[in-house]
């Protein structure tokens, strides 16, 4: 999460410095930045269409900002913020660049007039006040009073009409306050502050290094907020969801879309296994597990176009559905070529030493960035192709036997190249086992105790397919934690449409 440094104010500081209470004046110090730190089930509520305003309509994107930022600190235990300036030759950093330039340079000319004018310097040590004392946490009595007596602004002013301030003194004040306030990462920082001779360099690095720890700051108080988040996090996101969709009645639109296409495709699945099967009564009602068709529903999230919105349920796992959908493609094309080789050249590679792992090595390298529309897939299975032949013809040479021949090379390049190809059998194989896997993962109520058998084929990424299908089924299940109770209603209004109809009747007549 970029955090521009014009937009690092004072108040967003001390607002984060709140959360990390504290007793004693011992505790606002670097421990600080260093210490580390079952959901009732409830039915959402119905909401009758209503015209929205503007600024409901702003307050529902509040409430979405909030609810997609908790989410993401609970769950994602690297998310952090991080200081970033714009590209130096950007327009916008070449403008900035040259009034932080004109501000430090008129400051030096203030500074070296006789006498010296001293009005932006004491803004400066105003505002760094500030930000030392937005750090400290309740209870530091003691250091807030003598950042105080120290940096008071009116007695710097007093001492400015006398052409006594001290501004050497007060640096090395300030500088001394921030190396017990700072994070181990900043010692460095400070002791380069020390070795500062240019008072008007000093304090433009001064307020470099309290940037950095604005975010030090932040990113401490996001660690010590996970373990709270994580505890409370079913009820809170099912609670933000409820306030969305009151403001807002059309926010489970996509998801309604989304459950009515699951059970569509498992009606289809149905009806042709009835036709298909001789004797079958096909003017009963089939009978759908809404279970089952939420399931179908998770697995069509790992072949989803990204292009389009994701149902409003799982806009905070967005990110996290898309990039496992990108290593199973990965995962699936390795298997792919696997099989392939196993089946063409299988007894000269049967004696190769960790033939998988070379494989693997020789191909996810170059099928990083396969999911961009300008990566050329084939171009890369035939580059695996190639170094494949070159890695068995090296291995039969080494053993003293004969290497493949070129007909041999070339059918095996092209049944890999051929993966590419729509309806691609191998293809088409595989996937339907990663499918199976996946399936599997979400029937299975305890999955970390024990995985799923493997399919065939797919024992060459066995251990990085069960490291994404764990994560995967850790979503999914964390996600029906949370939006159950919305599923349900969707689920029940969808396939039992009589039963929500004289529901309906019923709380009328009753009102």
């Amino acid at each position: 999460m970029p955090l521009n440094d014009d937009q690092n104010s004072d108040s967003d500081s001390s607002r984060l410095s709140e959360s990390t209470a504290s007793s004693s004046d011992s505790e606002y110090s670097r421990q600080s930045f260093n210490s580390d730190s079952s959901s009732k089930p409830s039915s959402p509520a119905s909401s009758p269409p209503k015209v929205i305003t503007f600024d409901e309509l702003m307050a529902a994107t509040r409430n979405l900002s909030n609810w997609t930022l908790a989410h993401e600190i609970a769950v994602n235990a690297n998310f952090c913020i991080k200081r970033e300036d714009y590209p130096q030759n950007s327009f916008a950093g070449t403008v900035k660049q040259i009034v932080h330039k004109a501000f430090w340079d008129h400051l030096e000319s203030e500074l070296n007039e006789d006498p010296p004018e001293y009005k932006h310097a004491i803004k400066l040590f105003e505002e760094i006040k500030e930000i030392l004392l937005s750090f400290l946490t309740p209870g530091a009595n003691r250091i807030h009073n003598q950042i105080c007596e120290v940096l008071d602004t009116d007695l710097i002013r007093q001492q400015a009409e006398h052409n006594a301030v001290d501004i050497p003194g007060l640096a090395n004040y300030i500088i001394n306050t921030m190396g017990k306030l700072c994070a181990p990462i900043r010692d460095n920082d400070i002791k380069q502050l020390k070795a500062t001779d240019n008072i008007v360099e000093l304090l433009r690095q001064i307020f470099h290094v309290l940037d950095l720890m604005k975010v030090d700051m932040a990113n401490y108080t996001i660690k010590s907020l996970r373990p709270y988040l994580w505890h409370n996090l079913v009820d809170y996101e099912r609670t933000k969801f409820q306030e969305i969709l009151e403001e807002t009645p059309s926010a489970l639109n996509l998801t309604t879309e989304w459950i009515k296409e699951s059970i569509e495709d498992e009606l289809s699945s149905i009806s042709d296994e009835t036709s298909s099967s001789p004797g079958a009564d096909s003017s009963s009602k089939p009978i759908i597990s809404p279970t089952l068709v939420l399931n179908n529903g998770y697995l069509k999230l790992l072949q989803w176009d990204y292009c389009k919105t994701v149902p409003e349920t799982l806009i905070t796992d967005e990110v996290r559905l898309q990039e496992l959908r990108e290593k199973l493609n990965q995962l699936k094309v390795i298997a792919c070529v696997s099989l392939i080789t196993n089946n063409m050249v299988g007894a000269a590679i049967v004696d190769v030493p960790d033939f998988a792992d070379q494989l693997k090595r020789i191909s996810l390298p170059l099928l990083e960035g396969m999911n961009k529309k300008s990566f050329d897939l084939k171009e890369a299975l035939n580059a695996i192709g190639i170094q494949i032949c070159s890695t068995v013809n090296k291995s039969l040479s080494e053993r003293g036997l004969p290497t493949l021949s070129e007909e041999m090379q070339s059918n095996l390049m092209g049944q890999i190249t051929h993966i590419v190809e729509k309806n691609n059998p191998v293809c088409s194989l595989i996937d339907k086992r990663i499918q199976l896997f996946m399936r599997s993962l979400l029937a299975v109520p305890s999955f970390q105790k024990c995985m799923p058998t493997m399919p065939g084929g797919l024992s060459v990424v066995q251990t990085e397919l069960e490291f994404l299908g764990s994560q995967y089924a850790n979503i999914v299940n964390f996600n029906k934690k949370v939006y159950g109770p919305f599923y349900a209603n969707i689920l029940r209004k969808l396939l039992f449409p009589e039963a929500a109809v004289e529901k309906t009747e019923a709380e009328t007549s009753g009102n």
